[in-house]
């Protein structure tokens, strides 16, 4: 049975006791990582350069600092303190990287950042490791690591431990140090009460850790990521990626506003299919008879239902499970998947998929504390049909059983966001054009892969088509682009907000045109230049009229009554900011657009100071802490907040 303590820097004593010179760590990433173990290691030898560390992981979660008097640190001190918990325990080494303030003889490689959080550490730059999800767990073995850390859950009455949130690669790690010939690395939890319970192959031993670490209450809050706005843009992404969705099929979605906006998309398709296809016939009247949504989508309800398979469980899996589309169950009994398959199932066989199947597998989760909320309070039956995985089972159908995951993931549909996208198909998801990483590959190419792989299934990348820069939009959709994280071989489906674009099997000349095709009006001409000097392109093409809908305002208005019937809410998967909070919100996104040039912040001002009060200006600036502004920056700043609000102010 493993070693037993409740104080974490006896845990970091213990480890440093059993090891000897320098010492090689691995953790998961986002919420598995053991914050006080990691801290109380740190605090040990930060200042010791006899013993090196090297620690190996992904996404270490900071909450945001909220440092200054400007609008932005006004907001977010109360916001931060209120979500995160004052006594979140922030990971001291993830500081260190960020100010580049880490020790010499302290490395930290990560396969994955909070996105574009590090862009400005150089230690951070340097110490990245560029890998496909289904790579890190033999990444991670190459180092022979001497422990590997990770926080559990632990259950009343069970003798054993939940990997729970992090199920994706330690068991794939321990797997790929054996077939190195390596020695076994010590394991140690950490248990989190407020950690949720999921059993099944999430679960394992006690026996299996060497050391369990219990720390005394309070218990800090999980790092919940707070939910986003929903635009315009990402509504008409969202819907027209739900017409892409094949009843009985499966689905995987990545995270944020995208992924918000899909789920809510599907969440009305099955709830409130007239609704749902009176928006798409005022976003797009052509989209139901569209050849794609025909050929390998649809718009009726879920008879069937969806099967989720996705490395990451987040807000929009809870939406769809409580909502009915998440509901088709698979099994891991090849024999009865294959009986369900070609129609000679029996009746028990449908009695023990009912009873034991599975109708979402996931990895790791990361979400809103919401979403930790339904984990703990799920009913038991629930419970069971949420099956955390390694993610060599998640992300890819070779190494394991191929044929059963082939049965289980018929129809998938992957569903991924991009930054940018070029003309002949490929995406920009992790990177600039100089090599400074935002965020890292991820699982991303694995489900473009698979896709491939699959011979019913389909990648989709989602992308904004414009984004701000210095005050002036840019397209999303550029001729060529410096760093490319999806290769244009693996091209397939591309949707930004002006429609949808099948690559799959085009030759380049049929990229480029249906690229430019959802290229925002304002860029289609320079781009289609780009093409014809690059011999893409014949010289005598022209833009067809109908892509001169292709704008900001034409969607906006499309989406406009439904915005204001609450049929497209702001916040579709539920809000972590208070209504007051929400407005401003709002307001100081649309300042901080309307500023971001020199002729744009002096328009902006002059309007300010000529602004008069509204009539619940006092309540923001209260909330702001501007009621009272003491001398010219905070007047201004106060003079300022009133005109966004009046500027954004909704019916």
């Amino acid at each position: 049975m493993p070693d037993h303590v409740t104080d974490p820097d006896a845990a970091a004593a213990w480890l440093l006791a059993r090891v000897e010179g320098p010492l090689r760590i691995g953790a998961p990433l986002a919420l598995g990582k053991p914050h006080r173990l990691l801290n109380a290691l740190y605090a040990r030898i930060e200042r010791d350069p006899s013993r090196p560390l090297q620690l190996y992981t992904a996404l270490s979660l900071d909450p945001p600092h909220a440092g200054g008097n400007d609008l932005q640190a006004r907001f977010l001190r109360p916001f931060v303190e209120r979500h995160f918990g004052a006594d979140f325990p922030r990971l001291a080494y993830a500081q260190a990287v960020a100010r580049d303030a880490l020790p010499a003889h302290v490395q930290v490689e990560e396969f994955y950042m909070q996105s574009g959080a590090l862009l400005g550490s150089s230690q951070a730059q340097r110490a990245y490791t560029s890998l496909n999800y289904t790579q890190a767990a033999d990444a991670v073995a190459q180092r022979a690591p001497h422990a590997i850390v990770q926080k559990v859950a632990a259950c009343e009455g069970s003798a054993r431990l939940s990997l729970s949130c992090n199920n994706d690669i330690t068991q794939d790690t321990l797997d790929a140090i054996a077939a190195r010939g390596l020695p076994r690395p010590l394991l140690i939890a950490e248990i989190d009460p407020e950690l949720p319970w999921l059993g099944g192959t999430a679960t394992v031993d006690a026996a299996f850790f060497d050391l369990v670490l219990t720390p005394p209450g309070p218990y800090p809050k999980l790092f919940g990521l707070p939910r986003q706005p929903v635009s315009d843009a990402d509504y008409a992404i969202g819907l027209y990626a739900s017409a892409l969705v094949r009843d009985g099929g499966t689905l995987q979605i990545g995270i944020g506003a995208l992924a918000d906006a899909l789920s809510h998309a599907l969440v009305l398709r099955h709830t409130d299919n007239v609704r749902y296809r009176q928006i798409l016939r005022a976003l797009d009247p052509t989209l139901e008879d569209h050849p794609l949504v025909r050929e390998i989508g649809g718009l009726e309800p879920f008879a069937t239902g969806l099967f989720g398979c996705s490395e990451m469980l987040n807000e929009g899996f809870r939406k769809l499970v409580q909502s009915g589309v998440i509901r088709r169950k698979v099994h891991d009994d090849l024999g009865l998947m294959q009986r369900l398959a070609n129609g000679s199932a029996y009746t028990a066989d449908h009695a023990r998929l009912a009873e034991e199947g599975q109708y979402l597998h996931g990895a790791f989760y990361l979400g809103s504390p919401a979403f930790y909320d339904w984990l703990r309070h799920l009913p038991e039956d629930e419970r069971r049909a949420i099956g955390m995985r390694r993610i060599s089972e998640i992300n890819q159908i070779y190494g394991g059983d191929e044929t059963l995951q082939r049965l289980q993931r018929r129809q998938a549909r992957f569903f991924n966001s991009c930054m940018m996208a070029t003309a002949l198909g490929a995406a920009v998801s992790d990177a600039l054009d100089d090599g400074r990483v935002v965020s890292g590959v991820g699982g991303q190419h694995d489900f473009v892969a698979m896709a491939h792989a699959l011979p019913d299934a389909r990648s989709v990348l989602m992308f904004r088509a414009l984004r701000e820069g210095a005050g002036n939009p840019r397209s999303n959709i550029r001729w060529n682009y410096g760093h490319t994280t999806i290769p244009r071989h693996l091209r397939d489906l591309f949707i930004d907000e002006y429609g949808i674009a099948d690559l799959r099997g085009m030759t380049d000349e049929d990229c480029v045109i249906a690229m430019a095709g959802i290229t925002d009006a304002a860029f289609q001409a320079p781009l289609l230049e780009q093409a014809k000097a690059a011999k893409k392109l014949e010289r005598g093409f022209s833009a067809p009229a109908h892509w001169q809908r292709n704008r900001a305002g034409v969607r906006a208005a499309a989406l406009a009554p439904f915005r204001r019937d609450g049929s497209l809410p702001d916040y579709p998967l539920g809000s972590d900011f208070t209504p007051v909070e929400q407005d401003l919100l709002r307001a100081l996104t649309w300042l901080k657009a309307s500023t971001g040039s020199v002729g744009g912040k002096l328009r902006t001002v002059f309007a300010a100071l000529l602004q008069r009060a509204g009539d619940n200006d006092a309540m923001y600036l209260q909330r702001m802490e501007l009621e009272r502004p003491a001398g010219f920056s905070e007047w201004l700043d106060a003079r300022l907040l009133r005109l966004a609000l009046a500027r954004t102010a909704r019916a």
